[in-house]
């Protein structure tokens, strides 16, 4: 427990919020599922913002290729769990904070586990569509109010991020891909709110480097830039803690 009296610790964000604010935020739960580069800085956020439980969801551990763009990758973290590194960040930000760690993959057939405990907002930051499909619908089918990044990657201007309910989404192929899959599973979609960039997709870039050219592979990995993905995230957490304040009038 820490010694520094929430009031005090979170004194700037009190003057904002209120302490009815305050409170509500220190007893709400949120899951983030995805905590690369676009989650990581959603859950910085979260964590400065008082959130008093967060439930942190990845499978994955950080690799050299990462520092470019992830908050927690840096030369000390390397092949460490990504939600081993994210827990302690939070705990050094806010030690009330309980922070709990769930090591899981979300795909089509692996969902259940997020859901064992109930959250007031599930953050998707998930990076491949059938994950992100299956946890939207789930969400959706038992009423959990969730918030969703869009493509981040091949952006490089973050004065171009919207923010919209996902029917509403704009210029953005997984967008269009994500309404497809929903649409099949007949999942209503004017509830998902999401983070989405207007910019066109810019082409990767492949001279000049020693690495392996691999922009020839349809795995290939695809360029981006921390000022997108950190404001995306950013983005996702201002959606969360929105949707947590409005519940304490409603």
């Amino acid at each position: 427990m820490s010694k520094i009296p929430p009031e005090i610790r979170f004194d700037r964000l009190r003057r904002m919020v209120g302490l009815q604010g305050l409170e509500t935020l220190r007893n709400a739960v949120v899951t983030v599922v995805g905590i690369g580069a676009v989650g990581s800085f959603a859950v910085e956020a979260l964590a400065r913002s008082a959130v008093g439980h967060l439930r942190l969801v990845d499978f994955d551990i950080v690799c050299p290729s990462n520092i470019n763009r992830q908050l927690i990758a840096l030369e000390s973290t390397l092949n460490r769990k990504k939600t081993e590194v994210i827990r302690e960040r939070v705990l050094d930000i806010n030690p009330d904070c309980v922070a709990e760690t769930l090591d899981l993959c979300v795909d089509s057939t692996h969902t259940a586990p997020v859901f064992e405990t109930r959250s007031d907002v599930i953050l998707d930051a998930i990076d491949l569509l059938p994950g992100k499909t299956a946890l939207i619908a789930e969400a959706v089918r038992q009423g959990i109010p969730l918030v969703s990044s869009m493509g981040a990657a091949r952006r490089q201007d973050p004065t171009l991020i919207r923010t919209a309910a996902l029917p509403h989404v704009t210029g953005c192929p997984l967008a269009r891909a994500l309404r497809r899959e929903l649409k099949k599973a007949e999942i209503p979609m004017d509830s998902i709110e999401c983070v989405y960039s207007i910019e066109p997709p810019v082409p990767s870039r492949t001279e000049n480097t020693s690495a392996p050219d691999a922009s020839l592979s349809p795995k290939a990995p695809l360029p981006s830039s921390v000022m997108v993905t950190g404001c995306f995230g950013l983005n996702l957490a201002h959606l969360a803690i929105r949707k947590i304040l409005t519940s304490q009038n409603g």
